[in-house]
């Protein structure tokens, strides 16, 4: 699990789901390969690039250039950037403008961008002329391992994060790990939250290697490649055994039923990025499952100082704005946590961890210990 894989070339990890597998392509510069893997895998096909505008300005005139150059037609679809766009109106813009642009339904869909345009992108592919097939072109180091993997797509709604969406499997997913180097530092951690997730999870090993590798992964070196490699082989399997998560793939939402809560109090800000959420979320779910006797209080604190040591925020008091209304208020939380998606007749799901490298799935948590547990936290003195 922990050996070193050749910067050099790129590597292949398989999602296998029958005829509608498809692969991750890993490694530095594989962005120049867009247009011969499309040709070969959708001869004729036009597309449609889906971007944002920050990520446009980077990359969308070497995308583009990497389609021409074998002749393959493309119309960029530019959006605002942020969670702002994961929106019943930016889903409107993006499937009126693939429809403006005749794309068919032997056309393809390009999610160039984090996250978001991967969500919005994919969400869009999949109602449009009633399915397009899409491809994933992730720009962010949260994207490459987690969000363009697995076929998870969607908006959001006023009510919460991602409750409205559709699995919808790409053909194709591109991670070139040199457009990580135009994020910025605070956005490249966010995304590693995700990464220490897949350790955190179900593999021990890979945490203890991040731990002593971190550093390497930030800079650029060739632990980077092996940390996206690894964690997309761990979420290749999962979804592999549980396509639509009515089992074990829920595991892969460690930390994200608190993060998700964070996110929708703090309104889906840049105040809170994503990942940043999952890692508070990460380290709530850790001190709860102690807290329940689950885990040894020294575990809990292994997976907050990692995460702290990395940059990220690991505490409800590292977030800005803790006194506004919504996210200082236990019951408030626990008011948008009734609305995550693996809520089942008003009981609670949460993954809690019984070691570093083992979770599980706990249903039916009562709430009132996890109101009490987070107006505790909330009163924990910064």
């Amino acid at each position: 699990m922990t050996a070193q894989l050749n910067p050099s070339a790129p590597i292949t990890v398989e999602v296998a789901l029958g005829d509608r597998g498809y692969d991750i392509v890993i490694g530095r510069d594989v962005l120049r390969s867009l247009g011969t893997r499309i040709a070969a895998l959708r001869p004729g096909a036009r597309t449609a690039i889906v971007t944002d505008r920050t990520v446009a300005a980077s990359w969308l005139a070497q995308t583009q250039e990497a389609l021409d150059d074998v002749g393959i037609v493309s119309f960029p679809i530019v959006v605002e950037g942020g969670e702002g766009s994961k929106s019943y109106a930016g889903l409107q813009q993006v499937c009126e403008a693939l429809i403006a642009a005749k794309i068919e339904r032997n056309d393809l869909v390009i999610a160039l961008g984090g996250g978001v345009v991967g969500d919005l992108a994919g969400f869009s592919a999949s109602i449009v002329r009633r399915g397009l097939d899409f491809v994933q072109v992730p720009t962010s180091l949260l994207a490459q391992v987690d969000s363009s993997v697995g076929g998870k797509t969607g908006i959001n709604s006023p009510h919460g994060k991602n409750l409205v969406g559709a699995f919808h499997q790409p053909v194709l997913v591109i991670a070139d790990t040199a457009v990580l180097d135009t994020l910025s530092p605070r956005q490249f951690r966010a995304g590693y939250a995700e990464v220490a997730k897949y350790g955190a999870l179900g593999d021990e090993a890979f945490f203890a290697w991040l731990e002593a590798n971190h550093a390497d992964i930030v800079r650029g070196g060739s632990a980077r490649e092996h940390a996206i490699a690894t964690s997309c082989r761990a979420k290749a399997a999962i979804v592999a055994r549980d396509e639509r998560e009515t089992g074990e793939r829920a595991l892969l939402n460690l930390g994200h039923t608190f993060g998700h809560a964070l996110e929708a109090a703090t309104g889906f800000s840049d105040r809170l990025f994503h990942g940043e959420g999952v890692a508070v979320g990460m380290v709530l779910a850790a001190e709860f499952s102690a807290e329940r006797g689950m885990l040894a209080a020294d575990a809990a604190k292994r997976l907050s100082h990692h995460l702290a040591e990395v940059g990220l925020p690991t505490r409800l008091q590292d977030i800005a704005g803790l006194a506004q209304e919504g996210l200082a208020d236990a019951d408030a939380l626990m008011a948008l946590m009734a609305q995550d998606k693996k809520v089942k007749r008003g009981r609670l799901t949460f993954i809690l961890l019984e070691a570093i490298g083992r979770a599980v799935i706990a249903n039916d948590v009562e709430p009132q210990p996890v109101r009490d547990f987070l107006a505790r936290k909330l009163a924990d003195k910064i």
